[in-house]
């Protein structure tokens, strides 16, 4: 009888585990982190050692914002439109943000979240921000023209409330409410751990603006680094107790203005170049040899979590993955007397064939199709295509390059001829 009570015994406590271990199935997850207006090489004159743990166990790469300096794509080094080509993986010719009013986002160009959701509907992703309108106006939580896209969980709006945080002239509530947003980020993922998160920290901006180049902004970097290890401990945590596997991601937004650190929004040196601080080594031999863009993190992640993205959608965006191998970067095209030349660069030598495409429409901009006409094929290592045109009276010209490994895509329009 004892034999028999103790067979049932274990055979229930193995039941039981394994219960626990359906409920708690490790999974892959992502938290990015925007920090504001912190310019490259700022890093080198603030104590980071968080910032320096994840560059550790990933690396800390060279970025840039705003886009092709002088090109069609030229995108304002200002906050929100950094935001939005992260979200969107595209430079504000394609998402139209064109300042911090956020007057008219095109959502023809999802966010992470609408892609994340349209594929994972039962899949939870939360928002953590110190700034509302990044969950209202740049998501576009609960609109139409975003497919009335709901996030699971927010925590924001706390800069609204001037009773609990009297607004000071030394942005004291703002480094109030990055602490409570960073707090509630860690906690969260601690003990829920949404599948996509994004959290906002605004201290180091305000102080930029307020102070420029001196100490006080550093160490608002340095508070802000303290903030970021509060959350990266909480996805340690959640990878040494259930196994899952985090892409923890942090950037910033632009850079600062080269005179004193103030300003930003022009295209200098110090206002486009940023950094990208990812936990992941396995980064391929464009982000290893390249400054890379912001555009490039949402390719990293929706690889990463493996989403099938349309290729309509994947025909638009402006960034390359991070992490998964990439021969072919840096998409350029030119138009002279009705011949057009396709140009790219390469990170190795390559045997592989690619398609060229081109479409003399932009349809997509409005939530349409473009017909895309195959021109050719070509070696991907030889780097270039040229294709005679009939006319050269349209007013834009959109080109694909096709690799087995994604696309390319450039435009030329009537700023670039």
């Amino acid at each position: 009888m004892k034999s028999l009570k103790k067979i049932l015994f274990i055979l229930i406590s193995f039941i039981s585990c394994s219960a626990f271990a359906q409920n708690h199935k490790a999974g892959k997850k992502v938290v990015f982190i925007i920090v504001d207006g912190i310019a490259e090489d700022m890093l080198n004159k603030a104590e980071i050692p968080n910032l320096n743990r994840i560059k550790k166990d990933g690396a800390l790469l060279k970025a840039y914002v705003g886009g092709e300096k002088g090109g069609y794509s030229e995108t304002p080094t200002i906050s929100a439109v950094g935001y939005n080509s992260l979200l969107t993986g595209t430079w504000v010719n394609k998402h139209n943000v064109y300042d911090n009013d956020i007057k008219n986002p095109n959502y023809s160009y999802p966010t992470i979240f609408r892609l994340f959701k349209d594929q994972f509907p039962d899949k939870k992703t939360a928002v953590f921000s110190t700034w509302e309108d990044n969950r209202t106006k740049l998501i576009g939580e609960n609109l139409e023209a975003t497919g009335k896209v709901k996030m699971d969980f927010s925590y924001d709006g706390m800069e609204k409330d001037t009773l609990n945080f009297p607004h000071d002239k030394q942005s004291k509530y703002i480094r109030k409410i990055d602490s409570l947003v960073a707090g509630k980020a860690a906690s969260y993922i601690t003990e829920n751990a949404p599948d996509v998160s994004w959290v906002y920290l605004e201290f180091t901006d305000d102080m930029g603006h307020r102070h420029g180049d001196g100490d006080i902004l550093y160490k608002a970097i340095s508070f802000e680094d303290r903030l970021i290890g509060k959350i990266y401990d909480a996805v340690k945590g959640r990878q040494a107790k259930f196994g899952e596997d985090w892409l923890f991601v942090v950037t910033t937004d632009h850079g600062r203005s080269a005179s004193n650190g103030k300003g930003h929004g022009g295209q200098s040196d110090r206002e486009r170049n940023t950094w990208i601080a990812i936990n992941k080594p396995n980064i391929n031999s464009y982000a290893k040899n390249n400054r890379v863009a912001v555009t490039d993190i949402l390719p990293t992640i929706t690889n990463f979590l493996d989403l099938k993205v349309p290729v309509e959608i994947q025909q638009e965006i402006d960034g390359i993955d991070l992490l998964k191998s990439r021969t072919a970067y840096h998409l350029n095209a030119q138009l002279s007397d009705k011949v057009l030349k396709v140009t790219w660069k390469t990170t190795n030598p390559s045997d592989e064939w690619a398609e060229v495409y081109m479409t003399e429409t932009n349809n997509f901009k409005n939530k349409g199709k473009d017909a895309y006409q195959l021109l050719g094929k070509t070696k991907l290592g030889g780097g270039q295509f040229t294709y005679p045109l009939k006319t050269d009276h349209s007013d834009i010209y959109k080109i694909v390059l096709k690799t087995k490994e994604g696309f390319l895509n450039t435009w030329i329009n009537t700023h670039t001829k």
